[in-house]
């Protein structure tokens, strides 16, 4: 598939590296950083795999369905473990990891 059939799905991807990065750095200015462990690390796998699945389809990667599909996986953990905490940031993350799990799993179906 060509770089224009996945052109939502790669604005998708890039808006949450962008939340996962911002919660990142959001989560390590928290005066409790020790309770945002998990936070960080997940913002950390899901913003450099939605990277790295934004550049595969650019570039037309045959593998596309079984990227979406394991960057689907990081997106719904990532997004599960920001929920938990109230940080706006980290909620806002949550529901940009959500929509992108939600869009690279159409593509893995």
């Amino acid at each position: 598939m060509s770089h224009e059939q996945h052109a939502d799905l790669i604005k998708t991807l890039h808006e949450c590296t962008e939340a996962c990065n911002h919660c990142y750095d959001a989560c390590l200015r928290e005066d409790d950083v020790k309770m945002m462990t998990e936070c960080i690390r997940l913002d950390r796998e899901c913003a450099d795999i939605c990277s790295f699945l934004e550049q595969a389809l650019s570039r037309g990667t045959p593998f596309a369905t079984e990227l979406a599909e394991v960057c689907a996986k990081i997106c719904e953990a990532c997004g599960n473990e920001c929920k938990k905490h109230d940080h706006d940031h980290c909620q806002k993350c949550a529901e940009a990891c959500f929509k992108c799990a939600d869009e690279c799993r159409k593509l893995a179906s």
